[in-house]
């Protein structure tokens, strides 16, 4: 696709990024980005860093990233103003076992329901289901080995409800008060 060269006189690179995702309804790819306006992934890059850092200190707007894909969100800090104009009322709560799970997938994804179960010590198989009907974790792919199972991530819908930028955005995991050996076993596993 071939747009103007006008448009790179008149609007920046920041700006041309910011209208296509404003029109986007789904996260958008760096390449996809690059190959649209005709820049390296490098120069989008750098731009969407620069439209992130303006956005942190004068907007109501923020650039939400998961993987190599971003897209335009609304601030957290704002949510209740906009669950409020638009008359939504947030009565969607999620379980103890639901709240345990996307913990687990968010902090060890990709994951296999087999590895989830393993962790929580019971079957998982509706909570996983479960939240993958609320949106908030998706299939990633296949595992190699036996049976191939499903391997499981946190979604950008998470990263919305939960008011996070990106992934990096998530608390240190916290580790019981153990020795450092079985901190590193805890940590490889």
């Amino acid at each position: 696709m071939a747009e103007s060269p006008q448009l790179h006189n008149k609007f920046s690179t920041q700006a041309l990024i910011e209208a296509l995702l404003f029109i986007s309804s789904m996260p958008v790819s760096i390449s996809q980005l690059s190959s649209a306006l005709n820049l390296s992934q490098g120069r989008i890059k750098d731009a969407l860093d620069r439209l992130e850092e303006d956005y942190k200190n004068r907007s109501g707007l923020r650039i939400q990233r998961k993987g190599t894909k971003v897209q335009l969100t609304t601030a957290p800090e704002i949510s209740d103003l906009i669950e409020n104009f638009l008359g939504i009322e947030t009565t969607t709560t999620l379980s103890q076992a639901a709240l345990e799970t996307l913990a687990i997938i968010a902090f060890k994804q990709p994951i296999t329901r087999p590895i989830i179960e393993e962790v929580r010590g019971v079957n998982s198989d509706s909570v996983v289901r479960n939240l993958l009907g609320k949106g908030l974790i998706e299939e990633l792919g296949r595992a190699e080995g036996l049976g191939r199972p499903i391997l499981y991530g946190t979604s950008s819908d998470f990263l919305s409800h939960f008011g996070l930028n990106s992934l990096d955005d998530l608390p240190e995991l916290e580790l019981p008060d153990i020795g450092p050996e079985e901190k590193t076993k805890i940590l490889k596993e």
